[in-house]
C-alpha cells in the first residue's frame, strides 16, 4: 500500500473538486443555453409566421425540426467539452470512431434511412403538424415531425411513434375539402319524391348554419334497395376535419325532418323552419 502513501491527497482532492465543478458548470450552461435557444427559435418562427404568412402547421413543423437539430448539435458540443474536462482527446476519439463506425455502419442503416426519409418528407411538404394522416397503419393527427420519427396521436388518445423508414406511403386527409356522406333508409311505402324534398330542405337548413360546409349537402337519390327499405344518399364537401361533425348534424336534422313529416304530412319542412 505504499502507493497510497505517495498520493498527494491535497492535490488529488483539489483536482477532483475542480473537475466536478467544471462538470457541473458545463451541464448548467448546457441547460441554460438549451432553454434560451428553444425560446429564441420559437420566437423567431412566430415572427416568421406573421411576416411570411406561413400556415400554423408548417410553422410548428419547421420549429420542431429546428429545435431537434439545435439540441443534437448542442449535445455534441457539450459531450466534446466534457471529454476535454477528463483530458480525453476528442479529436482522436472521433477519428478512431470513424474506423469503428465503418464496422457498425451496416447496423445503422435504419437510422440513415430515417433521416433521409424525414428530410424528403419536410422538403416536399408532404405533412405538417396538425394534419390528419394515415401512415404505417395508424390514423390520427400529426403532433411532431422529426428527422427520425413522426408522432401521430390516434383519436383514442394513443401517441404513436413511427420511424420514418416505415413510411412507405402517406395519406394526408387535411389537404383540400373532405367528403361528408350520409345514407338514410326509408320504407318502401314512403313516397320517394316527398322524402327527397324533405331531406333536401333539412340539408339546406344545415348549410345556412354551418360555414364549414364547402359544397352541398345534396340528396343524390336512391343508393341501394334493401329487403325492407330504400337507401337514399346525401353528400357534402367540408373543410378538413369537419366532415364527421357535419355528418352527425345531417343525421340529426334529417331524422327530425322525417319525424315531423310523419306527424304533419301537409306541412313542409321549410315551412316548419319559418314557423
Amino acid at each position: 500500500m505504499a502507493w497510497v502513501e505517495n498520493i498527494n491527497w491535497e492535490q488529488f482532492l483539489l483536482d477532483t473538486g475542480m473537475t466536478i465543478l467544471k462538470l457541473v458548470v458545463t451541464l448548467l450552461v448546457f441547460w441554460i443555453v438549451r432553454a434560451v435557444g428553444k425560446k429564441l427559435i420559437k420566437k423567431s418562427f412566430t415572427k416568421a409566421q406573421v411576416s411570411r404568412k406561413m400556415s400554423a402547421g408548417r410553422t410548428k413543423t419547421l420549429q420542431s425540426l429546428s429545435i431537434s437539430v439545435y439540441s443534437y448539435v448542442l449535445i455534441f458540443i457539450t459531450l466534446v467539452i466534457i471529454l476535454g474536462i477528463f483530458n480525453i482527446n476528442a479529436a482522436g476519439l472521433i477519428a478512431g470512431a470513424g474506423v469503428v463506425g465503418l464496422a457498425i455502419g451496416f447496423g445503422a442503416q435504419g437510422l440513415v434511412s430515417d433521416v433521409v426519409t424525414g428530410f424528403f418528407l419536410l422538403l416536399e411538404k408532404q405533412v405538417d403538424v396538425g394534419d390528419y394522416v394515415t401512415v404505417a397503419g395508424f390514423d390520427g393527427v400529426v403532433e411532431d415531425v422529426g428527422l427520425r420519427t413522426m408522432q401521430i396521436r390516434s383519436f383514442d388518445g394513443t401517441l404513436n411513434y413511427v420511424p420514418n423508414r416505415e413510411i412507405g406511403s402517406l395519406s394526408n386527409h387535411s389537404r383540400g375539402s373532405m367528403e361528408a356522406l350520409v345514407d338514410i333508409a326509408i320504407p318502401y311505402a314512403d313516397n320517394i319524391d316527398e322524402a327527397v324534398n324533405t331531406i333536401q330542405a333539412a340539408c339546406d337548413a344545415i348549410k345556412e348554419d354551418n360555414p364549414k360546409i364547402v359544397e352541398g349537402p345534396d340528396v343524390l337519390g336512391v343508393q341501394t334497395f334493401g329487403s325492407a327499405e330504400i337507401t337514399l344518399r346525401v353528400i357534402a364537401k367540408t373543410e378538413a376535419m369537419a366532415q364527421w361533425k357535419v355528418e352527425r348534424d345531417l343525421r340529426k336534422a334529417i331524422k327530425e325532418a322525417l319525424d315531423a313529416k310523419q306527424e304533419d304530412p301537409e306541412n313542409t319542412y321549410a315551412e316548419r323552419l319559418q314557423e
